[in-house]
C-alpha cells in the first residue's frame, strides 16, 4: 500500500501544523513493520524514525519541564516527563490527529484492529516527529511537540504528575528489601495479528504479581499494579 492509495497524508501534516515532508520519509513514518512482512517491498518500516522521535520528544519535554518547574527535584521532573512521554499519552495525541487513518499496515494487523492500537499510534506519532526533525530540524520539531502536547502539559500543570504502578512498586520494594524489583518475562507469544507478553515481578525471594499485555511495558505495568495491591493489602492486615 503506497501513500497514493491511502488517505492523503498531507491532510495529516496540515493537522499537525508542519510543513510538507518528502514522500519517502512520510511513507516510512507511517509504515508498520507488519506491512513489510506481507509484501515484497524494500521499503523500511517506521521503527528507526520512531527511535529518533522518541529521543526528540523526551529531550523537548525534559527541557520544557526544566524551565517551567525551577523548584522541582530530579525525581519529580522524571515523573512528570514519564507522564507526558508514556505510550498512553502519545497515543491519545495521535488519536486526536487521526493518525490511525493513515497507517500503512499488513492485512493481519489491519484485521486485528491495528489502526486503533495504542502502541501503533504512539509509535507512529514518534516516527512522524522523527521525520519532522530529520527534514526540518530541531526547532520545527520542538514547536510541533509543544503545540501538539499542549493539552497534556496544561493538565499536568493543573493536576500534577501521576505516579505509575512501576514507580510506586519501586518505592515500596526499595523501602522493604533495599533492592529494585525484578521483572521476568515468562512468555512472548507472537503471531502475524497479535503479540502477547506475560511478565512476573519478584522481590525479596517472592513473586509479587503477574501481568499480561500486548507489549512488555504493558505486561510489566500489570504485574506492578498487582504487586502494589498485594503489598498494600499486606501492610493493612499487619
Amino acid at each position: 500500500m503506497a501513500l497514493a492509495e491511502a488517505k492523503d497524508p498531507q491532510v495529516l501534516l496540515e493537522r499537525m501544523g508542519v510543513k510538507p515532508l518528502p514522500e519517502p520519509v512520510l511513507a516510512q513514518a507511517l509504515t508498520h513493520d507488519s506491512f513489510l512482512n506481507e509484501s515484497d517491498t524494500r521499503s523500511a518500516s517506521n521503527e528507526r524514525l520512531e527511535f529518533l522521535g522518541d529521543a526528540i520528544v523526551g529531550m523537548v519535554i525534559a527541557i520544557e519541564l526544566y524551565g517551567k518547574y525551577p523548584e522541582a527535584g530530579e525525581g519529580e521532573l522524571t515523573r512528570m516527563r514519564a507522564d507526558l512521554v508514556r505510550g498512553t499519552t502519545l497515543a491519545r495525541v495521535a488519536a486526536r490527529l487521526n493518525v490511525g487513518d493513515y497507517l500503512i499496515l499488513g492485512r493481519g494487523e489491519e484485521a486485528a484492529g491495528g489502526r486503533a492500537r495504542e502502541r501503533n499510534l504512539a509509535g507512529a506519532f514518534e516516527a512522524l516527529i522523527g521525520a519532522v526533525y530529520r527534514t526540518h530540524g530541531y526547532r520545527t520539531a520542538q514547536a510541533a511537540i509543544l503545540r501538539l502536547l499542549r493539552p497534556e502539559i496544561a493538565q499536568l500543570r493543573r493536576d500534577g504528575a501521576r505516579i505509575d504502578a512501576k514507580s510506586s512498586l519501586q518505592h515500596l520494594v526499595q523501602a522493604r528489601w533495599h533492592e529494585p524489583p525484578d521483572y521476568v518475562t515468562l512468555t512472548d507469544t507472537s503471531t502475524s495479528a497479535d503479540r502477547r507478553f506475560v511478565v512476573e515481578v519478584r522481590a525479596g525471594g517472592s513473586t509479587l504479581g503477574r501481568g499480561e499485555g500486548a507489549s512488555k511495558r504493558d505486561a510489566q505495568q500489570g504485574a506492578a499494579r498487582e504487586a502494589v495491591a498485594h503489598l498494600r493489602a499486606e501492610a493493612e492486615a499487619s
